[in-house]
This record gives structure tokens, C-alpha cells and sequence, in this order.
């Protein structure tokens, strides 16, 4: 038996480094939705959390923050389902996940050290954000999700010296440039190209 090479046409090799580049490339929807969850969720906390205060006798106003625990969950089973259903795993999705995850284990550590003092944590949760956000960013070459990572630093720094009494609606408008404008100009991109 003879080895035969298929000559390949024009239109044929185009289609199939076509998909060879769409199987490298990443989910970028996909971290549109863990922008857009986390928001939503981190907004809805904090902004709870600062009318409840202020408007309210509710002395454990804080307790709405207890709502971040099922986020965890919600997220794990999201990815864990949408990991399960990838065809081809890439690079950039696998840095994106342990950048993540990274990040998550540093929160928790954060909360164990600062679990006296949790009402103080805010700058330090928005400080720590901005870093994966703004790899992220650079990861997806999505501009404003870096601009977002910078609105986290800044509004660390303003919450910080503003006092207490800014934190919650601080993180909620960190959550609004950070997470929710780039999310869903991330959401809404078509074309992975003009990320």
C-alpha cells in the first residue's frame, strides 16, 4: 500500500488553522459571568449593608456579607460544570482559573487574620481584587477590565482615609467600575478579536 498525502486546498488549510487559533482561544463570556455575579452580589452586600446602617437600628447589619459564602459555591459549581463541558482547555483559561483561585485563598487567609476586625477588611478586599482583575485584564486584552483593577486601588485609598463609614458604599461603587460596566462590555463583545 501506497502513502497517499491529501493535497489540501486554500480554503481548506484556512478553515483549519481557522479552528486550530479559535480552540487556543479563551472563553472570554465565560469570565464575563464570574464579573457579572460578583457584581452583582458584592454590590447588592455593600449596598445592604450601608443602608441597614445608616437608616436602620439593625445592629448585626453586617450579617448580609453571609451571602458571599453561597457565591463561593455558586461560582465553584459553575466552573466546575463549564469545565466539564470544555472541549480543549487552554492556557490562558488554566492561568485565569488559578489566578482566581489564588486570589480566593488570600481572601480567606485576610478574613482568619482580620476575623476580630472585619469591619476594617474592605480596603484591604479591594486592594487584593484589583491585582487578578487587572491581570485579568491583560490576560483577555480587555482594556476597561484593567481600568476597573485601577478603580479598585483608587477606591482603596479613598475608603481607607475616608473612614468606616465609606466602606460599604465605597465597595459598592468600586463593584460598579470594576466588575459590573466591564462585564458587561465583556458580555457583550462578539468578536474575541477586538478584545
Amino acid at each position: 500500500m501506497e502513502n497517499e498525502e491529501k493535497i489540501m486546498t486554500g480554503e481548506e488549510s484556512l478553515r483549519i488553522i481557522s479552528e486550530m487559533i479559535n480552540k487556543t482561544k479563551f472563553d472570554i463570556r465565560q469570565g464575563s459571568f464570574y464579573l457579572l455575579f460578583w457584581g452583582w452580589l458584592i454590590f447588592a452586600c455593600a449596598l445592604s449593608d450601608f443602608l441597614l446602617l445608616k437608616f436602620t437600628a439593625i445592629t448585626h447589619h453586617y450579617y448580609v456579607w453571609f451571602l458571599v459564602i453561597p457565591g463561593v459555591f455558586v461560582s465553584m459549581l459553575y466552573g466546575f460544570l463549564k469545565g466539564r463541558k470544555a472541549t480543549v482547555r487552554t492556557y490562558t483559561g488554566t492561568l485565569y482559573m488559578w489566578i482566581w483561585i489564588g486570589f480566593l485563598f488570600t481572601a480567606t487567609v485576610l478574613f482568619i487574620i482580620q476575623s476580630k476586625r472585619m469591619d476594617l477588611v474592605s480596603p484591604y478586599i479591594l486592594l487584593l481584587v484589583g491585582f487578578p482583575t487587572f491581570i485579568s485584564g491583560f490576560l483577555i486584552r480587555f482594556r476597561p477590565l484593567i481600568l476597573g483593577a485601577i478603580c479598585f486601588w483608587i477606591l482603596a485609598i479613598v475608603i481607607y482615609f475616608a473612614g468606616q463609614s465609606f466602606y460599604s458604599l465605597g465597595t459598592a461603587l468600586a463593584m460598579l467600575l470594576g466588575y459590573l460596566i466591564p462585564g458587561y462590555l465583556l458580555k457583550n463583545r462578539v468578536d474575541h478579536d477586538k478584545v
